[in-house]
């Protein structure tokens, strides 16, 4: 069985695996700057039989690699992210990041460094494959637009019938594999809201125009949405995450510049949060006599996992007995997002969830700059993915 051969075979190059997600850790790029990280990539397949390389696909530094089976047969794609975040690494680990400020606090070294191996060993068995694999390397996760969105534009899913991703999970359990069906991951928006008064002397606010005040009234009136404007439900998130008004204790603030967060669940959450947002600033203009200037940008969609192909990826894992794995089990929806949402608008397809919670010691969440995983997890990724990929591609043996 094609499947069983690939797990033996991932099971040699644990190792390896290793040792090529720890020379990344030690090596991030942020986002639509992965030029040395592209590089790397680009010259491990120098000597790997795949079909075809092709680079800086999409808007920035992406590689598509084809493995054709022998056999005709269905057309999938596997994707892995490889950029990291601009985060002072705190680990204490012996490969710990050699770059500073700037950290792989989620994982996605992991998922690269698996992504390779996997990548190799499939080409190696090609003569026992039937279809095509397009094993998609993508830049810029993290940062909106995201590296997605350009390589899909780019063609990547020209042809493809299901696409598969998936996230190592440092809050989740090792050992475990999670999956969910449906709207699975937030969709993101954010805002600049810019607030203009008239400054003044604390001593005579009426003769000045606080812009503190009405940026406040904003705040709150924000909170209002969720509580008050979303069905119960459903799931939200407001989140103001800068506030600019520094000034002198006694000087009437003259302009404050906010920044904000959204997150929903639902493409009507989506825009009923930001007619919402539309509305309480233009509505300061009214209340306060200040001007506003609001940018809103809706970014990474709702992540829909499609019902019919994450129960065959549910039963693909199942059926493949992975040792190491002790649970294939459903799990609640996920607060963050992710850009992969737009590979899944594009076609149907399952993007799932590998516990990498280190064994005997704290774990952090992801972005932290303690972020750590249990390496234990890599393995298990590459043979989840090739439970699948043996599922779709592996039936003509």
């Amino acid at each position: 069985m094609l499947t069983a051969e690939l797990m033996k075979r991932l099971d040699a190059k644990e190792q390896r695996i290793i040792e090529i997600r720890r020379h990344l850790h030690e090596h991030p790029e942020l986002s639509f700057e992965e030029e040395q990280t592209a590089a790397y990539i680009e010259d491990f397949y120098k000597d790997v039989p795949v079909d075809t390389v092709e680079t800086d696909v999409g808007d920035h530094r992406g590689i598509v690699v084809t493995i054709k089976g022998e056999k005709p047969g269905k057309t999938i794609a596997i994707r892995a992210d490889f950029d990291a975040l601009p985060i002072q690494e705190e680990t204490g680990l012996p490969f710990a990041s050699k770059t500073e400020g700037i950290m792989h606090a989620c994982g996605h070294d992991g998922h690269t460094a698996y992504m390779l191996v996997l990548a190799e060993t499939l080409a190696e068995m090609k003569g026992q494959l039937t279809g095509t694999i397009k094993v998609i390397h993508q830049p810029a996760e993290e940062m909106p637009p995201g590296g997605a969105i350009g390589m899909v534009k780019a063609g990547v899913l020209d042809g493809v019938e299901a696409v598969f991703g998936i996230h190592v999970m440092s809050t989740m359990e090792t050992g475990k594999i999670f999956y969910r069906s449906g709207n699975t991951q937030t969709g993101r928006a954010r805002f600049k809201l810019h607030i203009q008064g008239k400054g003044g002397h604390g001593s005579s606010p009426h003769m000045a125009n606080d812009a503190i005040v009405a940026a406040s009234s904003f705040v709150m009136n924000c909170q209002t949405i969720i509580s008050r404007r979303v069905d119960p439900f459903d799931t939200a998130v407001v989140t103001i995450g800068s506030f600019d008004g520094k000034g002198q204790f006694n000087v009437i603030k003259d302009s404050v510049a906010l920044e904000g967060d959204v997150r929903t669940m639902s493409h009507e959450s989506r825009e009923l949060v930001e007619k919402q947002v539309r509305q309480f600033a233009e509505g300061l203009e009214t209340s306060f006599g200040v001007e506003t200037t609001l940018k809103y940008a809706n970014d990474y969609p709702v992540l829909y996992n499609d019902p019919g192909v994450t129960e065959q990826v549910r039963q693909a894992l199942e059926e493949a007995a992975i040792p190491e794995v002790s649970a294939v089990t459903e799990v609640a929806p996920q607060p963050p997002s992710e850009d992969f949402a737009y590979y899944l608008q594009e076609k149907p397809g399952c993007f799932f969830y590998v516990g990498a919670k280190p064994e005997g010691k704290e774990s952090y969440p992801h972005h932290h700059p303690k972020f750590e995983i249990d390496e234990k997890s890599l393995l298990i990724s590459a043979k989840a993915m090739a439970a699948v990929v043996g599922a779709y591609c592996g039936r003509g043996e």
